[in-house]
C-alpha cells in the first residue's frame, strides 16, 4: 500500500529495496516559500543498520504489512537462535540471535511474548514495559553506605546484570525496566 511521505510517522515500518525499514526519526520542513522537504532516519529490520532519507512532500513510500502474534518463547538453541512457539497453530520457529538477542535477557523460558511477522517470517519481538525476575546473585551490602543512593550489582535468573539498591538481597524478586535495564522497584508475592 502506496503512502505520500508527508502521511509517514515515527514506528512506521516501509518496504524499499528488498528490505523493511522502521522510522525511527521523522522531520518535516519547509524552507520559506520553497517545497517542503522530509528528512527520515530508518533502521532495517534485517540487519539492524541505519539509513538517512531525504524525501519530497509528492514522493510514495510503500508501507509494509505486518501481523503480530502472541508466542511462547520456549528456550535457546546451541546454535545461538532463540526458538518461540505461536500459541494458536502451535507451530514452532527460530528468530536468530543478531536480530532479537538484545532483549532476550529480559525473558524467561516458557514466558509469552508479542512476536512481529511480515508475511511468514518472523522479524522482532516485542517486550513489554516491565518484567519481574528473581535475583539470584548479589554482592553484599557495604556497612555504611546506608545514607545516599547506593547501587549494587545484582544477577537475575536469565543472566541480565542490573544495578540495585543494596538492601536488595539473593532470592528477591524485583521488576526491571526492559528499554533500559532500570531497576523500578521490590515486587512482594
Amino acid at each position: 500500500m502506496g503512502v505520500k511521505a508527508t502521511e509517514l510517522r515515527k514506528g512506521t515500518v516501509i518496504e524499499q529495496d528488498n528490505d523493511l525499514w522502521l522510522i525511527t526519526e521523522y522531520m518535516h520542513h519547509t524552507p520559506g516559500n520553497l517545497r517542503a522537504i522530509i528528512h527520515v532516519k530508518m533502521k532495517s529490520l534485517r540487519t539492524g543498520g541505519m539509513r538517512d532519507m531525504r524525501l519530497g512532500s509528492g514522493d510514495v513510500l510503500e508501507v509494509a504489512f505486518l501481523d503480530k502474534k502472541n508466542c511462547e518463547y520456549l528456550y535457546k538453541e546451541n546454535s545461538g537462535g532463540y526458538v518461540f512457539m505461536d500459541n494458536e497453530s502451535y507451530e514452532q520457529f527460530t528468530l536468530p540471535e543478531e536480530l532479537i538477542g538484545e532483549k532476550m535477557p529480559y525473558v524467561k523460558e516458557n514466558t509469552t511474548c508479542v512476536v512481529t511477522f511480515h508475511g511468514t517470517n518472523a522479524i522482532g519481538v516485542e517486550l513489554p514495559a516491565a518484567v519481574v525476575l528473581t535475583v539470584i546473585e548479589a554482592d553484599p551490602a557495604v556497612r555504611g553506605n546506608t545514607a545516599t543512593n547506593v547501587k549494587k550489582d545484582a544477577v537475575v535468573e536469565t543472566g541480565l546484570k542490573i544495578r540495585v539498591p543494596i538492601f536488595i538481597s539473593k532470592g528477591e524478586k524485583v521488576k526491571i525496566r526492559t528499554e533500559d535495564g532500570e531497576f523500578l522497584g521490590r515486587v512482594n508475592d
